[in-house]
């Protein structure tokens, strides 16, 4: 049985104790020989900054870069506001992203039906959703030169973001994203705003020439982004996977965040190129929602998009599709009991605490093996 190395890199607020979850979880695989995980462990974000006053240190990148995928909790909080910029716990986010060149960010939108009604949509409009956000995460608006603010004199100023992208990097988003949508219902939609932005223009072209150069099978349509929004909160579940740039990518993953009905049930995977000797691809998985630390260390967190996280590097980095699988069943069973963290608690719920939550989990996998 091939051995996997994974970095778990718990972070700052409520990033241990989710993490603690998922530590449960791989301590269980591992003991039942359902898989063979080694893992170690490091400093990020602003604990990393209060022991070596750095938001991540060489020696834990080189960690990260050497491991079969990095498992991520959340950094950030008050009490680094005033940290130097270049070591503000995020730029351990920013720079593990950088150096690992993890182009591509996998954001799932899943409402489990028994959270239906938690969002602020219809139940009938949310129940069921599952989509696939595909954002491009290396180039675009975030990163293009120049960038910057000039003092033009009288008072005014003038700032400047530079939006670019060459063939190559919309060449490769939009591969991943026809690859998920083989994998899924076979359908991709492209989101970007050609009628305004040249951007725009080589992005639906290059997706187009792509899709019949590689992808004829695979169901394509082309929105402008802000119809695509709009499209989300109307009828997300016309989509399946929707592929689109840096910037566009920000905002309509989080819009579909909150379809779901709470952030503390939504993952991520941030994905590299795949190497061509040894067919791996460099990878960090991460809960959407933040370090939270107004609640840090009350046992309030929701581990579900922590736990889920895991569920994507199972997939996507391990190719354990079926322990992927009991997981998300076992979550789901957990909530049709009406078993809650706070954040998701509703009339007539059993609430919880997040080892309560993770131990609960877990139960229903082992009853799935047994």
């Amino acid at each position: 049985m091939a051995t996997h190395k994974l970095l778990l890199l718990p972070g700052d607020g409520i990033g241990p104790e989710v993490m603690a979850e998922v530590k449960r979880l791989i301590d269980w695989v591992n003991g039942q020989g359902i898989a063979k995980f080694e893992t170690e462990s490091g400093l990020v974000g602003g604990s990393s900054y209060d022991a070596d006053k750095v938001s991540i240190t060489d020696a834990t990148m080189a960690l990260a870069q050497a491991s079969d995928a990095v498992i991520f909790g959340a950094v950030g909080g008050p009490k680094w506001a005033d940290v130097p910029y270049e070591a503000r716990p995020e730029a351990g986010l920013l720079r593990l992203r950088k150096d690992m060149a993890l182009f591509a960010n996998l954001r799932p939108a899943i409402c489990y039906p028994a959270l239906a009604e938690s969002s602020s949509l219809k139940k009938d409009v949310v129940e069921g959703l599952d989509i696939m956000i595909v954002r491009e995460l290396t180039g675009g608006v975030y990163f293009g030169e120049p960038k910057t603010i000039t003092d033009l004199g009288n008072g005014q100023k003038r700032a400047i973001d530079t939006q670019v992208y060459d063939t190559y990097e919309i060449e490769r988003i939009s591969r991943v994203a026809f690859e998920l949508a083989r994998k899924r219902r076979n359908k991709m939609t492209s989101m970007e705003k050609h009628n305004v932005m040249k951007s725009g223009v080589l992005w639906k072209e290059v997706v187009t020439q792509v899709h019949a150069r590689e992808y004829k099978d695979v169901q394509l349509e082309h929105q402008l982004a802000d119809s695509g929004a709009m499209q989300l909160v109307r009828q997300p579940k016309q989509f399946d996977v929707i592929v689109t740039d840096n910037l566009f990518g920000d905002i309509l993953s989080d819009i579909a965040a909150m379809l779901t009905g709470s952030l503390g049930m939504l993952p991520s995977a941030s994905l590299g190129e795949v190497d061509q000797k040894t067919r791996k691809r460099k990878a960090l998985y991460e809960p959407v929602h933040g370090s939270a630390p107004d609640i840090a260390g009350k046992g309030l967190a929701n581990p579900v998009a922590m736990l889920t996280s895991f569920g994507m590097a199972l997939r996507y980095s391990f190719d354990m599709g079926e322990l992927a699988d009991k997981l998300d069943q076992a979550i789901a069973t957990v909530l049709a009991k009406g078993i809650r963290t706070g954040d998701i608690k509703s009339e007539g719920s059993t609430v919880v605490s997040t080892s309560q939550m993770g131990e609960a989990i877990l139960k229903e996998v082992q009853a799935l093996y047994a």
